[in-house]
Order: C-alpha cells, then structure tokens, then sequence
C-alpha cells in the first residue's frame, strides 16, 4: 500500500505515480557522523533537524512535503507523485544539523517515479480523521490498520492510499493543548470497484441535514473505524471519475509569428504649433478678476458703509443714553464695594441649630467677641442656653 525507505546516503527509490510515497530520515543514522564519534556502548541525543531542497533549488517539489516535529524525532519526507514527472529522476538533497555541535551532513536522495498501470483509480475516497497527526498517520502501521478498516467496509480487487495531507494544509487551526487534541489529518485512498452502501450513506438526505446542524450522521460500518480512528463522516468527499465529462479542448498552437499588419509608420514632423493664449485666459485670467471684483466689493461694504459710534450715538434717543450710563457707573460701584467687604467665615463651620433646643444660633459672633480663640467647631459645652440631661443614679442613693 505504501512505499517506506530507510535514508541511506546516494539512496535510489522508486515510488510510483499516484501513489503515497514515504521516505523516513532517521536520526540514528546520522548520529554516527557527527564529531565527536560516541564510543562503543555511549548514548548521544544530539538534537538533529533536517533540511530538504531539490537540488539547485530552495524548495522541494510541489508534491513532496516534509515535517519533523522536534529536533529529537524522525524527518518524513511523503506526497504523492504526479504522472507529469514519470520518467525524470528527482534529486533531493537532505542535509542534516547538529544543533549541539554545529556540524553538518549531507546526503542525496534520488527518486525515480514510475508509472502505474492501474492508476488513477477511478473511484476515489478522501477521510477526515480527528484523532491523529500528519506523522502519526504516516507510520506503516497505522496507516496498515486503516487501509484494512477501509478494505473491510469497501471491498475492492485494488485498494491504495493517494495521498495524505494535514489539516492545517487545509486552512484548518492549530489546536489547542488540552487533553491530548489533534491537528487532524485527510487520507486519500482509491479502489477499483464502486463504492460500498455503507459509504453511499453519507448522501442520504437525513444525513446531509444532521450534517447542516453540526450533528453526527448516522452511519452503519461507523464502529469498524471507531475503536482506533475517529471519523468525521460530514467531511468525507466521494469522487467518481467515471462519470465525469472531460472538459479538455485541445489548444490549437500557432506558428508563433504575429500577423503582418503593414510598414509602421510615425507622426508627420511638420506638426502645427499650438497656441495656448486663450486656454491661460479661461484658465488664470477669468478666476482671477472675478476675484478681484469680489474683493472690492467687499472693501466697500467694510470701509466705506461704515457707520462709525460717533453716528450711533447720534441716532439713540438721549435717555436711553442716560439709563445705560447709569447701569454702567452702578455696576462699577459693585464691583469697587465688593472687593472691600470683609470675608465672612464658611458657613460650614458654625452651628446653625441647637442640638438640644432646636434654636437658631447666629452665625456670625459679636464684633466684641475675639474671633482668634474662636474654634472651628463649637462643642455642646460652649453653646449658650446649654440643657443639662439628667445623669441616672445609682440604686443605693435611691
């Protein structure tokens, strides 16, 4: 189902088209080459990471991916292999870091793909499971018991994984670290017989609608994956190739010559001059007298209509002259008055009542009192016509 390898350096493999491909880069083959060499029977776990390009360029394939989660975990170079590249060796080159030492190794990867007589499948079937990773799911095992779960509710002669893609390579989320979550990976898998009832069920209308709210459809081999893999049955997609019309149109290339449209031919030198006069008349000149008008007009009305206080004066009667002298000089004493008067002290501090009586007690002493031993708040014993309580006795006075 799955072609796994073993990194070796100047290693050939042979993947075929429309196939998954697995290539593992495995730290303890390198471990070795990096000084200083371990002894015999020494552990070293040295964090290693890989780098991968096709060689003479940055990247790698369109169809090659890699991931390796930490510096102390195996590298997974996987993908599929498209029919466009049957035939040409692809060079990858895999250089490996130590990032104790700051050592390096490098290694060549050639792959041959091959073509497939049995590809593409015609009847294609991609799962979204939830409860796995992207380097989980590419371990031969797993990836063994889910092609057999598969087999068992498909029944097909051929049955091969595609391809396997991560969900965050689908717009999905990075999840969060509570309770052991999974990213979610998507398999890809092709058969050659029609898909089975059980499979056929998630286009029942009643599941289509459980699916539009947000509910789990009911789907019968559902507990022959659930055991070990966590289906998400609203996100698998069913592909028929058989039934599909071919859109191709042949393209018909030219001779790559452009049609002759004649001898080019330039302006005429003996172009006219033009004459751009009236254009700064209508542009510049008009603006600007009638802004000029607009100003005279305006000084004529500001200055010269200006009627003055002299004439105002003249035009009111006298005794509305008179009235409005006399606001002004009475207001001016009021002024002049109350910036002499003495300060009263805050209201705030005197008693205003009795706290016995309820009289009403001055708020302001005597000109004979000596306002300078006065306190700010008077107690019950300085107030005047003070009323005694009465102290209750004992029972032996009694």
């Amino acid at each position: 189902y799955t072609i796994l390898s073993k990194v070796h350096s100047d290693r050939n493999v042979y993947p075929s088209a429309g196939v998954l491909f697995v290539h593992v880069l495995e730290r303890e083959y390198f471990k070795g080459e990096f000084p200083p060499y371990p002894k015999p029977g020494e552990i070293s776990n040295d964090p290693i990471t890989f780098n991968t390009n096709l060689m003479g360029y940055p990247d790698r394939p369109g169809w090659l991916r890699y991931i390796q989660r930490t510096p102390y975990s195996d590298g997974v170079l996987y993908g599929s292999p498209t029919v466009e590249n049957v035939g040409k060796p692809t060079i990858i080159e895999i250089t490996a870091y130590n990032r104790r030492t700051f050592e390096t190794a490098r290694h060549n990867l050639i792959i041959n793909i091959m073509s497939a007589e049995d590809f593409p499948l015609p009847y294609q079937a991609e799962f979204f499971i939830r409860n796995m990773n992207v380097e989980e799911m590419l371990a031969s095992e797993v990836l063994g018991d889910f092609l057999g779960a598969v087999k068992n509710v498909w029944q097909p002669e051929r049955l091969n994984a595609i391809n396997i893609t991560s969900a965050l390579d689908r717009g999905g989320r990075v999840p969060l670290p509570i309770n052991d979550m999974k990213e979610g990976v998507y398999v890809m898998v092709g058969a050659d017989v029609p898909f089975s009832s059980c499979l056929r069920e998630v286009e029942n209308p009643q599941n289509q609608l459980r699916c539009s709210q947000e509910m789990e459809p009911v789907i019968t081999c559902d507990k022959k994956f659930r055991t070990q893999f966590h289906i998400d049955w609203c996100k698998i997609s069913l592909v028929d190739n058989t039934k599909q019309v071919s859109t191709f149109q042949e393209v018909i290339r030219g001779e790559g010559i452009l049609p002759d449209g004649g001898e080019y031919k330039p302006p005429s030198d003996t172009l006219k001059s033009r004459d751009y006069y009236s254009d700064f008349l209508i542009t510049l000149a008009v603006p600007s007298a009638i802004a000029l008008v607009l100003f005279l007009i305006l000084a004529y009305i500001m200055c010269c209509r200006r009627e003055g206080v002299e004439k105002r004066n003249m035009q009111t009667p006298d005794i509305q002259l008179v009235h409005h002298s006399a606001i002004q000089k009475s207001t001016k004493e009021l002024r002049d008055m109350s910036k002499n008067r003495e300060i009263a002290w805050p209201l705030s501090t005197l008693p205003v009542f009795h706290p016995v009586t309820g009289e009403i007690v001055p708020p302001l002493p005597p000109d004979s009192y000596d306002n300078t031993s006065m306190p700010l708040m008077q107690t019950q014993q300085n107030l005047p016509h003070q009323t005694q309580i009465p102290q209750q006795q004992s029972a032996g006075q009694y």
